[in-house]
């Protein structure tokens, strides 16, 4: 089922030499290109442990502050199945460097901005133009290297594309704390800087293709921004608006239903389609992409969930925050050469499998949480987490992408990571809806056993009205509001273990997925393992 080391020589090899030599001015492009990718997925949860510094600096609102993380979530998931149509049409050297320079330059009016207002604009244009560098890397991994380089590159873009995301906060949280959340946009520039001059003198890996802007569907670009713009908001902002109860949520819905409609209809009947869906036909990519998706809501849902908890039981600041989950990050990068050694010696089902189990592991110890739970409580279901998503990250690569034919990767690279950008969006939308329900749910289990017929709730009660007498406070009102908070934390933490169960379920089901794909073909002599 895996890619094969001949199928994928055999695509690719009008691009690429069939030896292992690689022309080093290939190599400089492409970590260029890799960083470009590092900075733009970092920049989506860099500000996540920070938005209390910026919602302060801004003077925003408590309703504001979100849409600085969601209009740059809007924006680059419209741009990124967009950058296959226009890395053919422009070539990826100009659509690299110019996404480059633009999100450069987005990064230093960010740091500019002195309203809410101005903040969401920069953000948005910064998400736009850095999509375009995301899906260009993973494009040219598998067109530009021999499929035997394979087993070292997958990995280096598999740890990029799940270590930005999960130090997002940690990096955050120490600009902010170091220096001022200004610095949260302006650390981009000097890289920024570089990644465009570098790109623009060694990217050589194809032409443009000026003619088809003839053919360009201008209305199936609108409807897939309408699609997937609206979808995305709703996504965001549905949980905190009460779903469709809110008249923006509503009318959202209705836009994203009739972009879906008119993009999928001009997907399907123009000649030169904005996005080229056919390579779903690919049963490779097909399964690929929905492991893709399933990761997706793993890596973001809890890249988002234990902030969420450190912060709201635990009391952390974001430097704290970011502290506690670097160890997710150090367990990506040790376990990502383990993951690029083991996929040319091992079928790809195996290391999907044992990833998949190492994450739901991880999540099945963490439905044990407790208000007491620390650094070292999160230690190992952190470490899980890391290498299971190394491990699965690394074949699902491979087997999405390593069978395409070199005439559709662009446009399948931008699909795929849509897929995992749009896993995660609908998986925090679950997760804070779970959240939500499930936290009302258990208070009022917890306030139908806290009465006073309940001789253990009386006993506390009586307790503590006598320590807060003792202290010369209004023993039975503070005793109260006490227990009442009591019970609203414990059912916040029910909730969190209602969460964690979900992503144990899924995370084991995906095992059932693993298990219907074929077995991989052995890599032919003289591969060197990396065609899988």
């Amino acid at each position: 089922m895996a890619s094969t080391a001949a199928t994928a020589g055999s695509t690719a090899g009008p691009v690429v030499p069939a030896a292992d030599h690689m022309d080093p001015r290939k190599l400089i492009a492409f970590f260029a290109m890799v960083l470009g990718m590092f900075m733009s997925i970092l920049d989506i949860q860099v500000v996540s442990a920070s938005l209390s510094e910026i919602q302060a600096g801004l003077s925003a609102g408590s309703d504001e502050i979100p849409w600085v993380q969601t209009a740059y979530l809007i924006a680059e998931v419209i741009m990124i199945p967009l950058s296959g149509t226009l890395a053919r049409i422009i070539s990826t050297r100009y659509l690299f460097a110019a996404s480059a320079a633009g999100f450069t330059i987005a990064s230093g009016l960010c740091a500019t901005a002195t309203n809410i207002d101005q903040m969401i604009v920069y953000r948005a244009l910064q998400g736009f133009i850095g999509g375009g560098m995301i899906p260009s890397v993973f494009a040219a991994a598998f067109t530009i290297f021999p499929p035997s380089k394979r087993n070292v590159v997958s990995p280096i873009i598999g740890l990029i594309a799940t270590l930005a995301p999960t130090i997002g906060p940690t990096v955050g949280g120490y600009l902010s704390h170091a220096f001022s959340w200004h610095w949260l946009f302006l650390v981009n520039i000097g890289p920024g800087v570089i990644v465009t001059i570098v790109t623009w003198n060694f990217i050589d890996f194809d032409k443009p293709e000026l003619s088809l802007m003839k053919k360009f569907d201008w209305w199936g670009l609108f409807s897939m921004g309408l699609f997937l713009g609206a979808l995305e908001y709703v996504l965001e902002e549905g949980n905190t608006n009460d779903w469709f109860n809110d008249n923006y949520i509503v009318i959202a819905a209705i836009a994203s239903a009739i972009g879906a409609i008119i993009f999928f209809y001009r997907a399907f009947t123009v000649d030169f389609p904005v996005v080229d869906l056919r390579a779903f036909a690919n049963k490779n990519f097909a399964f690929g992409s929905m492991f893709s998706f399933v990761m997706g809501i793993g890596l973001y849902g809890l890249t988002y969930i234990y902030p969420v908890y450190l912060g709201r039981i635990r009391g952390y600041d974001s430097l704290m925050i970011g502290e506690t989950m670097f160890v997710s990050g150090l367990a990506m990068f040790f376990t990502a050469p383990l993951a690029g050694f083991l996929s040319g010696k091992m079928d790809l089902r195996i290391m999907m499998i044992i990833g998949f189990c190492s994450f739901a592991t991880g999540t099945w110890i963490m439905t044990g949480l407790t208000t007491d739970w620390d650094f070292w409580e999160l230690f190992i279901p952190q470490i899980l987490r890391g290498f299971g998503l190394m491990l699965c990250m690394v074949p699902i690569n491979n087997i999405a992408l390593g069978t395409m034919p070199p005439a559709r990767m662009r446009g399948a690279s931008g699909l795929f990571n849509l897929t995992r950008n749009l896993g995660g969006a609908v998986g925090l939308a679950i997760i804070n809806t779970v959240l939500t329900t499930r936290q009302d749910a258990h208070y009022m289990h917890l306030r139908d056993h806290v009465h006073w017929g309940s001789p253990a709730a009386v006993d506390q009660m009586n307790n503590m009205t006598a320590n807060f007498n003792a202290n010369g406070l209004d023993g039975p009102q503070a005793a109260l509001k006490q227990l009442v908070n009591m019970a609203e934390q414990q059912a916040i933490i029910m909730s969190f273990g209602d969460v964690f169960l979900m992503l144990t379920v899924l995370f084991l089901a995906m095992i059932f997925g693993v298990l219907m794909l074929s077995k991989p073909n052995a890599p032919p002599r003289g591969a060197g393992g990396g065609g899988h």
